[in-house]
């Protein structure tokens, strides 16, 4: 090329400024991308992995922050559970209690003095209930119910969570009311089937049985729904409560059967048999032979009838005792599994009960009575009379409301939406009947309790397994952020190395093109 001399405009110097304006360019980039580690600041840099690297960006601090939402969801769901233990182990306590005053050998001012332990342990529970709380909150009193732990970087991934109310008035038995005549005007149903001699329906009609044969008993409970039938109107309460409860597991719902009738007795001659069984046809059959005498407080003197039933107790089933009711002794007639108890003259050649009640001869009578007021029900068993055919009550237990259809073919009505009186602020064991009762509703809370912890726990896990995928998440988030936008720092060194090697050959050049321009005036005169 030859020499220009042009020194107006340095045409070779401004490309080599051009050039190494370019170098510097470069230059910045990388030492940027080594400063900060990334390959992409700015939008410039890379739009459309600008953009990319934004939304991972987005995902990942929402995933941080529903990390750290389960990881709080999982000490508010603990505290619940703590105190849901706290709780069953006052409620163990309870029963205890109720088992130790529904012994015999305590006195009026023994059950007294439990029912204060029991008291203080119930406030207890009350007191867990109102004052457990999370962050402000109150876990157990029924109010926490329908919230949502968003567990996930977007709208709506959530875990819903609902705690049950644990307060004393909230937990207990849910159990059946009597409905129609079979428990009223022809039995006895009181303190929901545990008192003595408050737990029956009589048939002193030749045995013919006070339930609806043929009839189905449509459970819906908790759980799910399932049939039983009545076989016959003579069913005892121990086949339908084993029935309830071969279909427990689909319903939620169980049972259990217990018989007990109360008599007003007479003075005078007893021969009979007595006999149990599942229905009318008498299994175990003993004679019984009393006389009973007129005391001289002008009560009959039962002790006879009730030594001579208690000594084929082994046989029938069937324990015999005395209470007293407004004054008057009554004999009572128990069996515990439910079974039927039978009074007939004798048993036929056929195998069923005969048609009279007592035996030809005997000069005393039964009659059966209900309530607290004495009350009598059907007509007295006598040497003229039909024979007496006494069935059971079943005791239907639940820790949640339940329907039975058809409940009134044995004699219930058809909803348990409430504890009616079952509930564990309603525990009173100040008699006997009271602490058997208690016994049965302190069960059903516990297993209410069981319930919530058992479900509190699968969201625990539930929440905890959430966590862990969200931390996964998160670190593949970041991995593949990191593709995108973190600069390769071997290759930014290199092309760093590169460009300052340039930048220093570009000022070198610069230098030697303002030299030959300068070169140029030496030729000046």
């Amino acid at each position: 090329m030859a020499i220009s001399g042009i020194i107006n405009t340095n045409t070779s110097a401004l490309s080599t400024l051009n050039a190494l304006n370019g170098t510097q360019g470069s230059l910045n980039t990388y030492l940027q991308q080594l400063s900060t580690g990334k390959s992409i600041n700015g939008p410039a840099d890379n739009p459309a992995g600008y953009a990319i690297a934004q939304r991972f960006q987005t995902q990942i601090n929402g995933m941080n922050q529903a990390i750290s939402n389960g990881n709080q969801g999982v000490s508010l769901v603990q505290t619940a559970t703590g105190a849901i233990q706290n709780q069953t182990s006052l409620l163990q306590q309870i029963r205890t209690t109720a088992v130790q005053a529904a012994n015999a050998s305590n006195t009026t001012s023994d059950r007294q003095a439990l029912q204060g332990v029991v008291s203080q342990l119930l406030a207890q529970v009350q007191t867990i209930a109102t004052q457990t709380q999370f962050n402000g909150q109150n876990l157990l009193d029924g109010t926490f119910a329908g919230a949502a732990f968003q567990v996930g970087a977007n709208s709506n991934q959530i875990i819903n969570v609902a705690v049950g109310d644990t307060t004393t008035s909230s937990m207990g038995n849910y159990s059946t009311t009597v409905s129609g005549g079979a428990y009223t005007s022809s039995g006895s149903f009181q303190m929901g089937g545990y008192a003595a001699g408050g737990s029956f329906t009589i048939s002193t009609s030749s045995g013919a049985g006070n339930f609806l044969s043929g009839s189905a008993l449509n459970i819906q409970g908790s759980v799910g729904n399932a049939s039983v039938s009545v076989n016959s109107s003579t069913e005892s309460a121990a086949n339908l409560a084993a029935a309830v409860n071969g279909v427990s597991a689909q319903t939620g719902v169980s049972a259990q059967a217990y018989t007990s009738v109360a008599f007003k007795a007479t003075a005078g001659t007893y021969t009979f048999t007595l006999s149990n069984g599942s229905s009318g046809a008498p299994t175990n059959a003993v004679n019984i032979s009393a006389d009973v005498t007129q005391g001289s407080n002008g009560q009959a003197n039962i002790s006879s009838l009730v030594t001579a039933i208690n000594n084929q107790a082994a046989v029938t089933g069937v324990s015999a005792g005395t209470q007293t009711v407004n004054g008057t002794t009554e004999l009572v007639l128990t069996n515990a599994n439910g079974n039927n108890i039978n009074i007939s003259a004798g048993v036929t050649n056929g195998g069923a009960l005969s048609g009279a009640g007592l035996a030809s001869g005997s000069t005393g009578s039964l009659q059966a009575v209900s309530g607290t007021g004495v009350s009598l029900v059907g007509t007295a068993i006598t040497s003229g009379s039909a024979n007496a055919l006494i069935q059971g009550a079943v005791q239907f237990n639940s820790a949640s409301s339940y329907a039975i259809g058809n409940g009134g073919s044995i004699g219930f009505s058809t909803q348990a939406t409430s504890l009616s009186g079952s509930a564990v602020s309603n525990i009173n064991v100040t008699t006997a009947a009271g602490a058997q009762q208690a016994i049965g509703i302190v069960d059903q809370a516990i297993n209410y309790l069981n319930q919530q912890n058992g479900s509190l726990g699968a969201i625990q896990n539930r929440i905890q397994a959430s966590v862990s995928n969200d931390q996964t998440t998160a670190t593949n988030l970041q991995s593949a952020q990191s593709v995108v936008q973190d600069a390769n720092i071997a290759q930014a060194t290199s092309q760093l190395t590169k460009y300052q090697i340039l930048q220093q050959a570009g000022i070198s050049t610069l230098a030697q093109e303002n030299s030959l321009q300068q070169s140029y005036l030496k030729l000046l005169p």
